[in-house]
C-alpha cells in the first residue's frame, strides 16, 4: 500500500467520517498519559498527538510527514524509552503483525501506554471488504484482525488492556450525502451494537512482574525482644517468691 493511496483516500468523505472519529478518540486519550517520549506510527500526515503533553512527540513511517523514517517491524530506538506508542492501522498492513507488536513491547518503558487502531472484521466495513472488487483498494485491502485475536496477542506479550471503544457504525458509503443520512447509526452505535463498529481502539499497558525481596525487620525484632524481658522479669521474680514460700 502506498502513502500516496492512502493519504487519498482519507481525503474522501468516508475517509473525513472515519479520520474525525479516530481524531476525536486520540485526542481524548493522549492527553491524560505523561511521560517524556511518545511516539506515532502510521497515519504520519496525521498528528494524533496534538494533545498530549509528553514534551517528545515523533511521528514515524516508511514515508509522509515523519520525522523517522523507519519500518514498523524493526524501529530504531532503544529498548524501554517510549512512555506512549500509538499504532494507528498499522497491524493490517503488515505482513508481520506478531513483529511489530514484539517491537512496541521492546521500546516501551514499564507501565508504558500502548493505542492501536484497527479495522473491525466483523462489521459492515468488514462486509464491504469481503467483496471481490474492493480487495484491490485501501482500506479493504489490508487483513483485517479481530478484536479477540488481538487481545490473545497482546497477553501473550504481557500488556493489560486497560480501556478502548469502537467506532464508524455507519455503513461505509462512499457519497457524503448516503453517511449523513445514516448518520443515527452512530449515534446509537454504542449503546445497540456496541461491538459492530467499523474501526475498535485498544488502550493497553506494559505490565513487567518484579520480584519483591522480602527482608527481616530489624527494628520490629528487637522491638519485640524488648516486649519480652519485662514478662521474663516478672517470672522470674514469681519463682523467686514461689521458692521462699517453699
Amino acid at each position: 500500500m502506498s502513502s500516496i493511496e492512502e493519504q487519498g483516500w482519507f481525503e474522501t468523505p468516508l475517509g473525513q467520517y472515519l479520520l474525525q472519529r479516530e481524531q476525536a478518540y486520540y485526542d481524548q486519550v493522549v492527553a491524560n498519559i505523561f511521560g517524556f517520549n511518545a511516539l506515532q506510527l502510521g497515519l504520519p500526515d496525521h498528528e494524533l498527538l496534538r494533545t498530549s503533553r509528553i514534551p517528545s512527540r515523533i511521528r514515524a513511517g516508511m514515508g509522509g510527514k515523519v520525522a523517522l523514517l523507519t519500518a514498523p517491524e524493526q524501529l530504531p530506538v532503544a529498548s524501554q524509552s517510549v512512555d506512549l506508542l500509538l499504532l494507528p492501522h498499522v497491524l493490517e498492513f503488515s505482513a508481520h503483525p506478531h513483529q511489530i507488536l514484539r517491537e512496541a513491547e521492546r521500546v516501551l518503558m514499564p507501565e508504558g501506554n500502548l493505542i492501536i487502531s484497527g479495522y473491525n472484521p466483523f462489521s459492515l466495513w468488514g462486509l464491504w471488504r469481503a467483496l471481490p472488487h474492493n480487495r484491490q483498494h485501501y482500506p479493504w485491502r489490508g487483513r483485517f484482525i479481530s478484536l479477540l485475536r488481538l487481545k490473545d496477542w497482546l497477553a501473550l506479550l504481557g500488556f493489560e488492556v486497560v480501556g478502548g471503544r469502537m467506532c464508524c457504525y455507519e455503513p461505509p458509503f462512499r457519497q457524503e450525502q448516503l453517511l449523513a443520512r445514516f448518520r443515527f447509526m452512530e449515534d446509537a452505535g454504542d449503546r445497540w451494537w456496541a461491538l459492530a463498529g467499523g474501526v475498535y481502539f485498544i488502550h493497553a499497558r506494559k505490565r513487567v512482574q518484579g520480584m519483591r525481596l522480602i527482608m527481616p525487620d530489624w527494628n520490629e525484632s528487637r522491638s519485640a525482644r524488648k516486649g519480652l524481658a519485662p514478662a521474663a522479669q516478672k517470672n522470674v521474680q514469681s519463682m523467686k517468691v514461689f521458692i521462699h514460700d517453699k
